[in-house]
Order: C-alpha cells, then sequence, then structure tokens
C-alpha cells in the first residue's frame, strides 16, 4: 500500500482525536503515548513530532476543547439583543450546560487534573484555555462598559481578574468529585453550589453590581453536573 501523505494539520487533529476519545473512556493516567499512536496508526516518533509529551497533547486538547465550547457559545456573545450582563450571564448559562453535557467524559480526567500531586500540569493546561478566553472576556467587558453597565477601567486586567477567580474551583471541585464518588452527592451538590454563588458574588463585587446579579450559580445545576452519566 502507497504511503498516505496528510498534511501536519490533519495529522495533528488525528492525534487529538485518538487522545481525546481515549481520555474520555479510560481516563487520562489509564490512557499511554503508545495507546495513542496504536489507535491513530503512526508511530512514536511522529508523535513527537508533533507533541513533546503527552501533557503537551493535554494542553492542545484543552486548547481545542475551549475554542469549540466558544464557538458553540458565540452566537450568545454577538446577540445585538443583550446588553453586556444579559450577554456574560449567557455565558455563564452556556458553559454551565457544556459542562454538564461533557461532565459524563471529562469526568476521568477531571480527577487527575484536580489532585494536589497534579498541580503543575492543571495550571498548564488552564493556562492554554485562558489565553483563548482572555480576549474574549475582556472584549465583552469592554462592550458592557461601554454601555455603561460595568465599571471596568481596564478590561484586559479585569479580564485576568476574571478568569483568576477561577481557580479556587480547583480544590472544591476535587472535593466534590470525592464526595460523590463517595456517594454523598447531597454535600458534594451543596459544596460547589455554595462556591459557584459566592464566586458570582466576587464577580458582581470586582464589577461593582448589587451582590446576585451575575448568576454564576444555577439551582440543580451542581447536581446535574455530578451526576451526570455516560
Amino acid at each position: 500500500m502507497p504511503r498516505v501523505i496528510k498534511s501536519p494539520e490533519i495529522r495533528s487533529a488525528e492525534l487529538l482525536d485518538c487522545a481525546q476519545r481515549l481520555f474520555f473512556e479510560r481516563g487520562y493516567d489509564n490512557t499511554t503515548v503508545n495507546d495513542i499512536i496504536r489507535e491513530a496508526g503512526l508511530s512514536k516518533g511522529a508523535f513527537y513530532h508533533y507533541f513533546a509529551s503527552k501533557e503537551a497533547l493535554l494542553e492542545a486538547l484543552a486548547t481545542r476543547l475551549a475554542r469549540d465550547s466558544f464557538t458553540e457559545l458565540q452566537p450568545v456573545l454577538n446577540d445585538p439583543s443583550l446588553d453586556g450582563l444579559g450577554r456574560l450571564n449567557a455565558l455563564f448559562a452556556g458553559s454551565r450546560r457544556l459542562n454538564v453535557e461533557l461532565a459524563p467524559q471529562m469526568r476521568k480526567t477531571f480527577f487527575v487534573l484536580f489532585r494536589p500531586e497534579n498541580l503543575a500540569l492543571f495550571h498548564r493546561v488552564d493556562q492554554a484555555a485562558r489565553e483563548l478566553a482572555m480576549p474574549i472576556i475582556a472584549d465583552l467587558l469592554r462592550k458592557g462598559s461601554d454601555e455603561g453597565i460595568f465599571d471596568v477601567p481596564d478590561p484586559e486586567a479585569f479580564a485576568e481578574m476574571f478568569l483568576q477567580l477561577r481557580l479556587i474551583f480547583r480544590d472544591v471541585m476535587h472535593r466534590a468529585l470525592l464526595k460523590a464518588e463517595q456517594g454523598n452527592i447531597d454535600e458534594a451538590a451543596r459544596l460547589l453550589d455554595d462556591r459557584l454563588r459566592l464566586y458570582g458574588i466576587a464577580i458582581d463585587r470586582l464589577l461593582r453590581l448589587p451582590d446576585g446579579t451575575i448568576e454564576a450559580a444555577q439551582p440543580g445545576f451542581a447536581r446535574a453536573f455530578l451526576e451526570a452519566g455516560p
């Protein structure tokens, strides 16, 4: 059989597709580079031509998932019928929906990323997603500030603070997932719901809005996320 020549973009996308499928089925820890190249039908040398390590592959996958999520949410972010606050709350609502939809596949990978011993890996993956989200959030805050809805003197700096606040969920999410795994769904849901509510208040105060304006939490979301099954 003649060797099939494919562009680097197609080859790297194929590796990402295989990695995503295996990570979601088996979990990140239980998937090796050999598993991925076997699934993709490539050599180990070809894998390392595109990705320096399995961790680098996970970073690229996180970036692609974040890009796909923002692409799906773009119509809401561009909805001319919504003001800045409406767009921001729609972003939170869309993120909650996508988190519930992806939870069954992502849970095994979530467990790995949220472990204390994987702090460096978590920050690398988070940074990859944050670099993509930063200009989108900054633009949203800038438009809301121009409309007089947000008090944001520096949209880029506020977007960075906005995204940095998300880091409080790493330890909370790990604890909630462990409690859910142990069968303590009620306690896990309360923990996650309470932190989401406080996160919303923190964003309110950052943007100088009345407490409860930003809808970061929604009744039933934490339980739906924790109970989402395959």
